[in-house]
């Protein structure tokens, strides 16, 4: 039997596509599932809470669940809801840092 070869010339097709999947944008990342994202990550984090009144700061959990008192006035800085707690009027914040 004579093998018979035959030649075929392949020519690659790239297709562009729309958007970069290695490198998304981070806008595009934030909106985004938690579970959905590139690289899964949650979206609650602690923040640092600054009483108005003695100017305490404390430590707070962003999806807290019970109403959170100052430590030293029992002033009420942050209230819950159905997701992210909400912080009394006057209270400022700052994300912690990992």
């Amino acid at each position: 039997f004579g093998s018979r070869t035959e030649q075929k010339c392949f020519t690659p097709v790239f297709t562009v596509m729309d958007c970069d999947l290695l490198h998304p944008d981070p806008r595009d990342e934030a909106a985004r599932h938690k579970l959905k994202r590139l690289v899964q990550s949650p979206n609650s984090y602690f923040m640092d809470v600054k009483c108005p009144g003695c100017l305490q700061i404390t430590t707070v959990f962003s999806h807290a669940e019970s109403v959170v008192l100052c430590g030293s006035c029992n002033a009420m800085l942050c209230q819950p809801t159905g997701g992210i707690a909400r912080l009394t009027e006057g209270c400022s914040f700052r994300k912690k840092q990992d």
